[in-house]
């Protein structure tokens, strides 16, 4: 899955994507991992 992601990224259309990649604890103290290719704009949204 990784290699479709990176040769998507790296066409000259989408230029203006990238991969966020998310952490986040639950209450037990494990963590998830969610990630989303989005726009650059909206890359730091995503984060919060």
């Amino acid at each position: 899955m990784a290699k479709k992601v990176v040769a998507t990224l790296k066409s000259s259309d989408s230029k203006q994507f990238t991969k966020v990649i998310n952490m986040t604890k639950n209450a037990k103290g494990a963590y998830s991992f969610e990630e989303r290719i989005v726009a650059k704009d909206a890359a730091k949204d995503f984060l919060k």
